[in-house]
């Protein structure tokens, strides 16, 4: 979503039992990854290979301690992962056919993002491209090597002339009135966006004047719910044509997640529209000898979740056929092999992904790579060498090499967590299943403390997943690892809804959410107790926007949680719907609109439970949210504190969707929690809530 603003507090009286002082956190053990490791913490990400495959340029992020922000910068590693090293400062690199360039974006003049190249045969030298007012995204390489195309938004103002006078000189008026015409006229990270449009631009590769490839009142790009994302497109080989994502019809705004592929033609901008039939088409890639494109997506449905399916068609956009690939998640990251033969892709498996391999002439797709991790194909060499980001249980996110023509072991090329995690002691993660209502089989992990000791009862955290259609997965986890590290067992589980295990899993919560997925969770944690290891007093639920959804749901529903941590949550799904960027996200998800029906939307509403919760809650979202925003967590307070439920707010400052932006918030979220949890650890049913008005 659904991954994943004033209340009029009621001073009540609580009668079985005042609220206790604030009580502080529990105390990481020493060498295990307690919240201040996090400041030490780095990411790598968008790996991209040489086309000879013998460097790789990839983007490393870090955190900025006085800034209080990730910062990021591109390094370079050899193929051996000897010479790694610090290239430049900037994102989004892209290797020049010829391997002698990086095209990249960075900050430039007159301000902001920019196009840049970097020329790899003189040390150090590099050249401003564009000089745009907007920021530039998408690079791609034409096939010759000579120009660079790119995506950039065009604003297009609302004229709308109501005849005001001149105000005197000097004088100070109020700014006029934002004028929304539009469904979508805000989204979560960027705050109100201004109307106009995304189109294709080219523009020479030793810098010049930008030309628009495609214009007019419609965007490049697949949008779910027309939140702004990347643009999949590709150049055809001989330069003339590229092929993009987008949806060109006049009621796109209305588009809950349609798009087709388009033919444009470079020097005209002829638009052709390659799928004819409604649905959900996107991640174009054109064959190495420009005869066929490789793309996902399904036909239109109403369906809360359908799995993608991986799909070929002629260049013309005749013959489309879908590829049986027989996976249970969706295709991402298509990349043709180098000889046509095929494409590659990597895809969600039951809490894992991996690269796969689909031939081009038909047939059973077959895994290439095999493990129990996170790997995240992003570029491949001529030679059929890929370049990826690996994650496992207890890896953090590191640069891989990987040999797709023989399906050989990833070789890491980068550690650049090497020296935080030199004799660090982490917590174990056990993969569990378990069955749960109706026959059905969830899978989730158990993190367990650095010094677990199966005799001793340790408390619980049971953390649930946003979207509500994601996945959670067996990467390293700094927020588990902290949790361990302070004594905690921690549960997380995917329960029916999540993605990876098929599109009737996914849509098993299809105009009922939540229902089912309750009841997988509450199993798992039935499943961790018969373990004999956890204290049933101490057990505590939480979790972020769909997970927010689904805690405050849980404590509507049961009180066996000694305390729960509510971030970012739904509560109310009428009120929601008008106050979201995702408008069309929460109509699907009902039959009918709620002025036709309002009992089922109040039916799946959290809020409409708070008569049953006992448990204390505590709520944390960010001030800036525009996903779940921060009025949907003032009713559920004001609810709470008139029913005299122990509860508080937090309203964190800088944020959008979530709390953990900004490092020091990330870490603010943990400790809260864990302060929350231990203030009410071992009293259970002993916060008896009281209605307002009754003393």
């Amino acid at each position: 979503m659904l991954r994943p603003h004033l209340a009029a507090a009621l001073v009540l009286w609580t009668a079985a039992l005042a609220a206790p002082a604030a009580a502080q956190a529990p105390r990481a053990a020493p060498g295990t990854f307690s919240v201040e490791k996090y400041l030490d913490y780095e990411t790598v990400g968008d790996p991209q290979i040489s086309p000879d495959g013998r460097r790789v340029v990839y983007t490393r992020r870090w955190v900025d301690r006085m800034a209080d922000r990730w910062e990021s910068a591109l390094w370079i590693v050899e193929a051996d992962g000897s010479r790694n090293r610090f290239l430049v400062k900037g994102s989004n690199p892209v290797w020049s056919p010829d391997g002698t360039r990086i095209a990249y974006v960075a900050e430039g003049e007159p301000k902001g993002p920019q196009v840049w190249v970097r020329y790899l045969d003189v040390e150090g030298a590099g050249t401003q491209v564009t000089r745009g007012t907007e920021a530039p995204g998408n690079l791609r390489w034409s096939p010759d090597g000579r120009r660079i195309g790119f995506t950039q938004f065009v604003a297009k103002p609302a004229d709308w002339k109501i005849g005001m006078p001149a105000a005197p000189a000097g004088a100070t008026w109020t700014r006029a009135p934002r004028v929304v015409e539009r469904l979508h006229y805000r989204a979560d990270r960027r705050g109100m966006t201004e109307p106009g449009f995304v189109h294709l631009f080219v523009v020479p590769a030793e810098g010049g004047t930008p030309r628009a490839v495609t214009s007019g009142d419609w965007s490049v790009g697949f949008r779910f719910d027309q939140i702004p994302g990347d643009v999949s497109w590709s150049w055809m080989p001989d330069g003339r044509t590229v092929i993009v994502e987008g949806l060109n019809e006049p009621d796109a705004d209305m588009s809950y997640r349609d798009s087709n592929l388009y033919a444009v033609d470079v020097a005209t901008g002829t638009v052709r529209r390659l799928t004819p039939q409604r649905g959900t088409w996107t991640q174009p890639v054109v064959s190495p000898d420009g005869r066929q494109i490789a793309f996902a997506g399904n036909a239109y449905n109403r369906q809360s979740y359908r799995a993608q399916d991986l799909y070929l068609m002629n260049a013309d956009g005749s013959g489309v056929r879908v590829h049986q690939v027989q996976v249970l998640g969706d295709p991402n990251g298509i990349t043709w092999a180098p000889d046509g033969s095929g494409v590659y892709f990597t895809t969600a498996d039951r809490g894992t992904r991996n690269v796969h391999f689909a031939p081009a002439r038909g047939g059973a797709a077959r895994q290439v790579t095999r493990g129990t991790h996170m790997l995240g194909l992003s570029s491949l060499s001529r030679g059929g060498v890929g370049a990826a980001v690996r994650s496992a249980p207890q890896s953090p996110p590191d640069v891989v090499r990987v040999d797709l023509r023989r399906g050989g072991e990833p070789v890491q090329l980068t550690r650049v967590n090497e020296d935080l995690l030199a004799g660090m002691r982490l917590g174990a993660v056990e993969e569990v299943w378990y069955t749960s209502t109706g026959g059905a089989r969830v899978q989730g992990w158990i993190v367990k403390p650095p010094d677990f000791t199966p005799s001793k009862k340790y408390p619980l955290i049971m953390e649930i997943h946003g979207g509500p259609h994601a996945m959670y997965d067996v990467g390293f986890s700094p927020m588990y690892q902290n949790f361990a590290a302070n004594g905690y067992v921690v549960l997380y589980t995917n329960p029916r809804g999540s993605t990876g295990y098929g599109s009737a899993f996914g849509n098993a919560i299809e105009r009922a959410y939540p229902s089912v997925d309750y009841e997988d969770l509450m199993v798992g944690v039935d499943t961790v107790l018969a373990r004999g290891y956890v204290d049933p007093e101490r057990m505590f639920v939480g979790g972020c926007s769909g997970g927010g959804v689904l805690s405050s749901w849980t404590v509507g529903h049961t009180d066996r949680f000694a305390a729960a941590a509510v971030r970012c949550p739904v509560i109310n799904w009428m009120s929601f719907a008008g106050a979201t960027d995702v408008p069309l996200f929460t109509a699907n998800f009902f039959d009918k609109p709620f002025w036709e029906d309002p009992q089922a939307w109040l039916k799946q509403s959290p809020l409409m439970y708070v008569g049953n919760v006992k448990t204390p809650v505590l709520l944390m979202t960010g001030e800036l949210d525009l996903r779940t925003p921060m009025g949907q967590s003032e009713e559920y307070y004001a609810a709470l504190k008139t029913r005299g439920v122990p509860t508080a707010l937090l309203r964190f400052e800088g944020e959008y969707h979530g709390t953990g932006s900004r490092p020091s918030n990330w870490m603010r979220t943990q400790l809260y929690m864990m302060s929350w949890y231990e203030r009410w650890a071992g009293k259970r049913g002993q916060a008896m809530p009281q209605t307002a008005g009754t003393r």
